[in-house]
């Protein structure tokens, strides 16, 4: 039935996007090592326009713990250092005239843990998001019963749905393994 593959597709692609979006919620939990993906939310003020960072300079890693940003033109230095300064990174950013330099400060335990908690939060939202689908498509179905699709047809859709759910949801589990991994790696 069209309809039926029509509200799977639909389901399998909200899936994947829950999925994506766990994944880049994860990326901005740091642990402990120097990531260029960690500033990505971070916007520079550049001519009147709020620009993402990585657009108005090269972001490198010398080493473990430390992030240097150099940017295309010296004047936005101190546009850079206001803007990191404001973001929820909690880093304190040393300007030494060429470049802009971030250390990334070593994880206690307790705060590994707290890592941990917020890493097994977002993933959690990503499968709530993934059963919410689930939910919405199964009742999409229910009503084309109703409108006189046959039981067999909406059971066997309903098994793909379950299925494609389970799926989502392991990968899910498997983006927590890793980051709970890179989080208590010391």
């Amino acid at each position: 039935m069209e309809e039926i593959e029509m509200f799977l597709d639909e389901a399998k692609e909200l899936m994947q996007k829950a999925v994506k979006h766990t994944s880049s919620e994860l990326l901005k939990i740091r642990a402990g090592k120097a990531m260029p993906n960690l500033l990505d939310s971070v916007m520079v003020e550049y001519y009147g326009t709020n620009t993402p960072l990585s657009q108005v300079a090269s972001i490198n890693t010398p080493d473990g713990r430390t992030l240097a940003i150099k940017p295309w033109e010296k004047n936005l230095i101190p546009d850079i250092e206001r803007a990191i300064i404001n973001s929820d990174l909690g880093l304190a950013p040393q300007n030494n005239g060429e470049m802009v330099i971030l250390t990334i400060p070593a994880l206690t335990e307790e705060r590994r843990l707290t890592l941990v908690k917020q890493a097994k939060h977002e993933c959690e939202q990503g499968k709530v998001s993934i059963r919410t689908v689930r939910k919405d498509t199964n009742d999409s179905l229910k009503q084309l019963q109703k409108d006189g699709v046959a039981e067999d047809e909406i059971k066997r859709a309903e098994d793909k749905v379950q299925k494609l759910t389970d799926s989502y949801s392991h990968k899910i589990d498997e983006l927590f393994d890793q980051k709970e991994k890179d989080i208590m790696t010391v």
